[in-house]
């Protein structure tokens, strides 16, 4: 069961970019805490991967790794020193130049969601590294932003099987 969530940005963006804020809400709609660094001081994947896992060393909670584009490297990598119960990665940059390979942790439940017409991170990378996993292959771009509720439904989907349903009034 999932207690609470953690976001991951992107290169680009904010701890409170739109993709965050839509699955942000499902998650607090549904009971969950949601946590959402800011990583903007560095470009450095090394950086925010360190600064994640110093969180995640402090928080026994157990944590679904929510990650954006480098966000996603950054979840990736902390997903293998700290095991959360998923992993939900929104076009995942898998690789990045002068950066160790990030690579999903065996028994890790993972969902990821890329646009097919993604023209910053190859859909390639998530597709070669997807086997076992759920991968949803949209007619987007990089940010999504057309897609948004496919998102949200996979999103929905992603905590539905986790455990992480909106308990029902007795």
């Amino acid at each position: 069961m999932i207690e609470v969530v953690y976001f991951a940005h992107g290169m680009e963006s904010g701890p409170w970019g739109s993709k965050i804020r839509l699955l942000a809400d499902i998650a607090t709609n549904r009971g969950l805490t949601v946590e959402s660094p800011d990583y903007s001081h560095t470009r450095d994947g090394r950086e925010r991967e360190a600064q994640l896992c110093r969180l995640l060393e402090e928080d026994s909670r157990a944590r679904l790794l929510v990650g954006s584009s480098m966000g996603g490297w950054v979840s990736c990598r902390a997903a293998n020193q700290h095991p959360p119960v998923g992993l939900f990665l929104m076009a995942p940059a898998f690789e990045m130049p002068e950066h160790p390979s990030a690579m999903i942790p065996d028994g890790v439940p993972t969902w990821i969601i890329h646009g097919w017409d993604d023209d910053v991170v190859p859909p390639k990378q998530s597709l070669d590294r997807s086997v076992g996993h759920r991968l949803l292959l949209v007619p987007d771009g990089h940010r999504l932003g057309a897609t948004f509720g496919e998102l949200g439904g996979f999103f929905a989907n992603c905590l539905d099987t986790l455990g992480a349903i909106e308990s029902s009034p007795h």
